[in-house]
């Protein structure tokens, strides 16, 4: 049986490198994105769309939710509601409108592998983008709960935490933070996409069985917890 699976912000960066990658595997893989690339052309706070979209093209048995943005490059003070709430809806809201629309077909199969891309911010904090490490440390304590709430279903959740990821992400990331945090990874390297991408393929595989609600950093050295 060939097993089908759905990427978010599948069109660039990770969650391009998590299609390449779980194709090479012999995956099914369906794209979600707002571009005209995408197999399902939908944006993921729009809850109600992303529930309909989902179950026209399901069932799947991976989610791989890699959709997200930067938000506001500023300290905090510096810092609107419009700004902290955009991120929130994609980041956040975004992830989980996937693992609702996604996760009971995969619970009524007794099998299914969820990976929610949240990254070393969300554990560490970076100055100057506080909203996006607000909204990625949300996306790890969801992981977390959900993975617990399913963990006798055959269906396991886990988060990847990347530290700087060579993606079109950074583009929109201020030289300054960029090299600050970029100066924490003690390779003295950003990573590349499909080095995470190896990860998402194990994580989306049956070679994983004993791992739920848990979070696997990748970050040339930096995580310290």
């Amino acid at each position: 049986m060939t097993r089908r699976a759905l990427v978010t912000g599948a069109c660039s960066g990770l969650g391009a490198a998590a299609v390449d990658r779980l194709r090479a595997d012999g995956l099914k893989v369906i794209t979600l994105d707002r571009v005209d690339a995408a197999d399902l052309q939908v944006d993921v706070t729009d809850d109600v769309a992303m529930r309909e979209a989902i179950a026209a093209a399901g069932p799947f048995d991976v989610l791989v939710t890699s959709a997200g943005i930067v938000g506001p490059n500023a300290p905090l003070i510096d810092t609107d509601d419009a700004g902290w709430r955009r991120v929130w809806e994609v980041n956040v809201l975004g992830t989980v409108s996937a693992l609702r629309a996604v996760a009971p077909g995969m619970i009524e199969r007794g099998w299914g592998r969820i990976v929610t891309i949240a990254s070393m911010a969300g554990k560490d904090g970076n100055p100057g983008l506080s909203a996006y490490s607000a909204t990625k440390a949300a996306v790890i304590a969801t992981t977390k709960a959900f993975g617990k709430e399913l963990a006798t279903t055959g269906v396991l959740v886990n988060a990847i935490a990347p530290a700087v990821i060579d993606t079109p992400m950074n583009a929109t990331t201020s030289p300054e933070v960029l090299e600050r945090i970029t100066n924490l990874i003690p390779m003295k390297r950003v990573g590349r996409a499909d080095e995470v991408a190896e990860l998402i393929s194990w994580l989306a595989s049956e070679r994983v069985s004993f791992s739920t609600g848990a979070v696997y950093d990748i970050s040339g050295g930096r995580a310290t917890y």
